[in-house]
């Protein structure tokens, strides 16, 4: 089974944007990730960019079926188990674009964790040096 953390952070919000992507097994990192996100984005399209990159990746380079996505995002979370609606209109195609993803696999799991998580500090790292370029 997969760990990935993924951390999405705009500049501005909305401003420039990145995200930062962990893929791992268990404790062991087996690949990090980072980009920047073209245009002025919000935090919230942000961290659903840094999951819809993460679950492409996975689909696409590895043969795990279960899966666990770590967000800091309390509110992603939410929206990914139900528990809050999307409201916003613009977030609505992320949201469903990660519907379509989770097609790729057996079983998701969602879970909320803190910023001082040490792998999601590291997606944090990785999102911000991509912001720091130029």
């Amino acid at each position: 089974m997969l760990i990935i953390n993924t951390d999405g952070g705009a500049r501005g919000n909305p401003g420039l944007g990145a995200i930062g992507i962990v893929i791992r097994k268990d404790e062991k990192i087996i690949e990090r990730y980072s980009q920047k996100i073209k245009g002025k984005v919000t935090n919230n399209v942000a961290e659903y960019v840094a999951l819809i990159k993460a679950l492409e990746i996975v689909s696409q380079d590895y043969e795990d079926k279960e899966i666990i996505c770590c967000l800091d995002s309390e509110l992603i979370v939410k929206q990914l188990l139900g528990e809050y609606r999307v409201r916003n209109k613009y977030l609505m195609k992320f949201f469903l674009k990660v519907q379509e993803l989770q097609e790729n696999f057996e079983k998701i799991t969602y879970k909320h964790v803190k910023r001082k998580d040490k792998f999601q500090k590291i997606a944090d790292y990785l999102l911000n040096m991509e912001l720091d370029k130029d």
